[in-house]
């Protein structure tokens, strides 16, 4: 350095600040960023094939066992991304994951515009799945991240990642009818819908892009890589992770099937973009409203609680097909759904060091996973049976509840980070 230059100089000009100096409003401004990666993820490519599901369905002459398939087929995706995550977070690091993850789950949603026989929708639907899982468990490490700089706010931060999905609800509840209206006259005019989708997640990514830029270092030492990291046994997550497996079984069932139910119900095309909207915007203030849980509890409480709520969310439009009592619903499990994703991000920064987030996470994101491939086709299945789309979802309520009862056993672990 030459001499009379400030000891500042030495910085590169695009030098990042640690997350110690991190202050409140700029860790909500990165947390906000950070959710176009839960938008893209879940909200976008995952969720808004609960709008596409009926034309599809009606063109394509699909069983509701087939319909739910596509789900199935996004949730083994997910799973295959989920486990090859921690690896590549190892290779490139979480922020260059995160950002690939998206551009290619947007592209894969674009590629679902394209083609129209069930095997080629079922190779797009899986391929959306891969990536979206880099994009979402990366995104959460990032969040996790951010909560180490503001303990006192952890959970808000981590809620409003998750939070982000209900951009992505909102924002698909806003796009894709207008879009399936407007190409109502088309030849597979659904498929428009999904390229407006693609554009939209595009458009995420940007801010995707910004938000992993301007992430603070970590300044971890060496000694605490992952690698290095004293190992803790997942198995002690053991009731937590079956709980977390039942939610995403039953979860899905209703996102993947609840607009098709209040279809046949008699539901208009604007009454579902309330509804839709509703739900996505409910998501969104999760994170405030279910905050205070995720930071007192570190045991399995919360999940607990949450995946009780959601049981009786999904049995409302069941037990009444009028119109207050489905908008009930979806503010309800919209309130509530995502702050279960939360949970076990919560419950595994308050039980393991931090270099072992990313394994646990990873973790959660498997069970949440395997859950999500049975649910959506078994659902589907009863559908077709006597009863229909209501037994479906009965079926679905009574999963989640069942993963409420499991979750309800966990404790914390026995040594805390």
């Amino acid at each position: 350095m030459a001499p009379g230059l400030p000891q500042n100089a030495r910085k590169p000009m695009n030098h990042r600040p640690d997350l110690a100096s991190l202050t409140s409003a700029r860790a909500i401004g990165l947390a906000l960023a950070l959710s176009m990666g839960a938008a893209v993820s879940l909200g976008i490519t995952r969720f808004a094939y609960g709008l596409l599901l009926p034309p599809m369905r009606a063109d394509l002459q699909w069983s509701y066992a087939l319909a739910g398939g596509m789900n199935t087929a996004n949730a083994v995706g997910y799973l295959l991304g989920a486990l090859v995550t921690p690896a590549l977070m190892r290779r490139f690091g979480a922020a260059r994951l995160l950002i690939a993850g998206a551009v290619l789950a947007s592209l894969f949603m674009a590629g679902s515009g394209f083609v129209t026989a069930a095997p080629a929708l079922l190779l797009q639907r899986l391929l959306a799945g891969l990536a979206s899982a880099w994009v979402f468990v990366a995104g959460g490490l990032l969040a996790a991240r951010l909560g180490t700089a503001q303990p006192s706010r952890s959970g808000f931060l981590i809620g409003l990642y998750y939070g982000g999905t209900g951009f992505g609800i909102l924002l698909s509840a806003l796009l894709v009818p207008p879009v399936l209206q407007a190409a109502a006259g088309v030849a597979h005019g659904w498929a428009w819908a999904w390229w407006a989708l693609a554009l939209t997640s595009g458009a995420a990514t940007l801010l995707l892009a910004w938000a992993a830029r301007a992430m603070p270092e970590t300044n971890t030492p060496a000694s605490a890589a992952a690698g290095d990291a004293a190992p803790v046994a997942l198995r002690r997550f053991g009731w937590a992770l079956a709980g977390y497996a039942l939610f995403g079984a039953g979860y899905i069932g209703y996102m993947t099937f609840v607009i098709a139910l209040l279809r046949e119900q008699g539901a208009s095309a604007s009454f579902v973009t309330v509804f839709y909207a509703l739900l996505g915007v409910a998501c969104v203030a999760s994170s405030r409203l279910w905050a205070g849980l995720l930071d007192r509890y570190r045991g399995g409480q919360p999940q607990a609680v949450l995946n009780t709520l959601l049981g009786a969310a999904t049995l409302l439009p069941v037990a009444s097909a009028s119109a207050p009592v489905a908008l009930l619903s979806g503010l309800l499990f919209g309130g509530v759904f995502l702050s279960v994703v939360a949970s076990t991000t919560a419950l595994v920064r308050h039980n393991l060091p931090p270099a072992r987030w990313a394994g646990g996470i990873s973790a959660f994101t498997i069970a949440f996973a395997l859950g999500q491939i049975v649910g959506p086709t078994v659902t589907g299945w009863i559908a077709d049976g006597a009863g229909g789309l209501a037994r479906g979802l009965v079926a679905s309520a009574v999963t989640l509840w069942v993963g409420a009862a499991l979750a309800s056993r966990q404790r914390a672990l026995a040594t805390a980070p």
